[in-house]
């Protein structure tokens, strides 16, 4: 990846501290070369357009993702994810949903929510998926292949895996689109500097969300089917079931996150493949190097570079950084996945590297429950396209969206 500071970084070393707008264009297209900066300096620093610590070093990522001493629901704060303070009247659906979403909360409520909801998505449940994704991967090629050219976060990585949890679902998959604009809207919320349109947007997305999933749920205790929807209605842990604001705010995470992070690591696989100049042929030769070349890619270029955690107690992490109850930590995936401690040369790609052990699905209790899947739709839909497309080239460069959390593509066009 090209080296270029980006203009708004500056690093006071003696107080660890960082100025550095997560909206700079030269930083949001490219945070690696900051990353390396920060890594020539420190394992941790104080952010402060953030306003808290984050770390960057592999080990400390790691071992704070399995710290119970903090966690991701809020206790001790009424600041949410992004810091912000103050009146939420205007978000009452939004928070009603994030309320009973996994991701936000701690055991013994976790527990239970990820126990009925993990049968789905354990390995040998996933690998059934394989035939449908990679018919669908072909199917979505067919309709584009004679151009000559395609976008390919539009036209295959976009589609592939919001059609996957759909069906999964028993959602119709002609309501993608839809889907697609709800969960954009929402995942808005996490963004640096979101404003009150942004919020009032995301707000509206979690209402309609969730009634067209109401409807939906209603339907399926009325007619069982073999989808994911029935089974959370009849799934039971200890003999308690979802209750209906579980479910449906269980739904409305598995389809967020079931296609958000995966559309963008298709889009940023297929840009560092092509950018590294190796051949697909090789890397996709067989299961096993097909396999090796998706966890290089996902470590390479994660797409989500910072999970935010908050303190239980007061901690004391030692190198003069002590923390209160309800204060947040930035780990950062995407600087941890790019420690020269941990990776050797890590700037460079290499899928036959023998310290393969990203961080970009988390770890601890709070692991993507999804990570299966994600791998599984990697894998499969990158073969398809390199082995359709063996002489597959930027048709222009791309570029990435303002987005620093969720790294990822505005656009990927292609030629062949």
């Amino acid at each position: 990846m090209l080296q270029s500071r980006p203009p708004s970084f500056h690093f006071d070393p003696a107080r660890r501290r960082l100025y550095l707008d997560p909206h700079d264009r030269t930083f949001f297209q490219n945070p690696y070369p900051a990353y390396g900066l920060l890594h020539s300096e420190t394992s941790c620093f104080f952010w402060e357009d953030y306003g808290f610590w984050c770390f960057i070093g592999y080990d400390a990522v790691s071992r704070l993702l399995r710290d119970r001493r903090f966690g991701r629901e809020k206790r001790n704060t009424t600041a949410d994810s992004q810091g912000y303070i103050g009146d939420r009247s205007h978000l009452k659906d939004f928070d009603h949903a994030e309320k009973f979403s996994m991701l936000e909360l701690e055991p013994p409520a976790h527990t239970r929510l990820r126990t009925l909801v993990n049968r789905a998505f354990v390995s040998r449940q996933v690998e059934r998926l394989r035939p449908r994704i990679e018919a669908l991967s072909h199917a979505l090629i067919d309709a584009f292949e004679r151009n000559g050219k395609a976008d390919l976060i539009a036209d295959f990585a976009t589609q592939i895996p919001v059609t996957i949890i759909a069906e999964m679902l028993g959602v119709p998959t002609e309501t993608a689109p839809q889907l697609l604009d709800w969960s954009h809207r929402m995942v808005a919320m996490y963004m640096h500097g979101r404003s009150r349109q942004s919020e009032d947007s995301a707000n509206a997305a979690a209402a309609e969300f969730s009634g067209f999933l109401r409807d939906y749920a209603g339907r399926r205790r009325a007619a069982p089917a073999d989808d994911l929807l029935s089974l959370l209605l009849a799934a039971e842990a200890d003999g308690a079931k979802l209750s209906e604001d579980e479910l449906i705010t269980t739904a409305i995470l598995l389809l967020n996150a079931g296609h958000e992070a995966t559309v963008h690591q298709t889009g940023n696989a297929v840009k560092t493949i092509l950018e590294s100049g190796s051949d697909p042929a090789v890397l996709f030769a067989d299961p096993e190097s097909t396999a090796r070349t998706v966890e290089e890619c996902i470590r390479y270029d994660a797409p989500l570079h910072m999970f935010t955690r908050y303190a239980y107690e007061d901690i004391d992490l030692g190198e003069g950084i002590r923390l209160k109850p309800g204060d947040q930590v930035g780990l950062m995936l995407g600087a941890a996945n790019h420690d020269p401690l941990a990776f050797t040369s890590p700037e460079a790609f290499q899928p036959n590297r023998s310290d393969q052990k990203n961080l970009s699905f988390g770890a601890g209790i709070h692991f993507c429950i999804g990570a299966p899947l994600a791998r599984l739709e990697l894998q499969v839909a990158l073969k398809v396209l390199f082995d359709r497309f063996p002489t597959l080239r930027f048709k222009d460069g791309p570029v990435y969206r303002d987005t620093y959390h969720f790294h990822g593509l505005e656009r990927l066009d292609v030629e062949w």
